[in-house]
């Protein structure tokens, strides 16, 4: 008899184990519905100009960032952040390693075009088709110029931001003569480009000259190769 018992508890252990979930699966599950959902979690120690973040129900992206380590007390981050749909900037603090989720934005190349009005328009270079954008979504806007290539940004299917390229080479159009002896003193003078922007460029640049420019930071780099 109790053979035949334990030949019963047997056969229904086999004839119940494809209905148990396997523990190894169980366990892993929650990571994979954290894989599937496409979420990309940082950390305020990840910032760098331009990144775009989701907090409190909005897109932002990082326009300036300091890590602060005090002497006492824990590491904190300061955030100036643009708001992509409303414009506005605010300033936040956060903790140091503070969990961020990026924002799932989806990019496309574009073309500037032309100006209609106060909008700005782009071509897709995959559908040709035009983009609008005004010029509080085109935080480089001193630097753009006609053919110029860039970079546009939407999220949730609502176009939200345009990034120029981080570098680029712009023609000196309007500067003050540079005055000899002056190419290792380490002095600066305005200079107007050709888009519009103007920068801070050594003394010895001269009208007509190519130069490289920082377009986030607003900064002269160098004169361009073959000057």
């Amino acid at each position: 008899v109790a053979g035949m018992l334990a030949s019963l508890v047997v056969t229904a252990l086999v004839a119940y184990a494809p209905h148990m979930p396997p523990l190894a699966n169980s366990a892993m599950r929650p990571a994979l519905v954290h894989a599937r959902s496409g979420i990309c979690m940082l950390t305020s120690n990840d910032f760098k100009i331009g990144l775009t973040i989701e907090s409190e129900g909005a897109v932002w992206k990082v326009q300036e960032f300091l890590h602060v380590k005090p002497g006492k007390g824990a590491a904190f981050v300061r955030s100036k952040l643009k708001n992509l749909i409303t414009g506005n900037t605010v300033e936040k603090t956060w903790k140091a390693g503070e969990s961020v989720q990026q924002a799932e934005v989806e990019k496309m190349d574009v073309q500037y075009t032309y100006q209609d009005g106060d909008e700005y328009v782009f071509m897709d270079m995959t559908t040709f088709e035009e983009v609008r954008l005004t010029a509080d979504q085109i935080d480089q806007l001193a630097y753009l110029k006609d053919d110029c290539e860039a970079q546009v940004a939407k999220w949730q299917g609502r176009v939200i931001s345009v990034d120029l390229p981080s570098q680029m080479n712009l023609k000196v159009v309007q500067t003050d003569p540079g005055v000899k002896g002056n190419t290792v003193q380490g002095g600066t003078k305005p200079a107007t480009l050709e888009s519009g922007a103007v920068v801070q460029v050594p003394l010895f640049i001269e009208e007509g000259e190519d130069i490289r420019v920082d377009t986030r930071e607003n900064r002269y780099i160098s004169r361009t190769k073959g000057d």
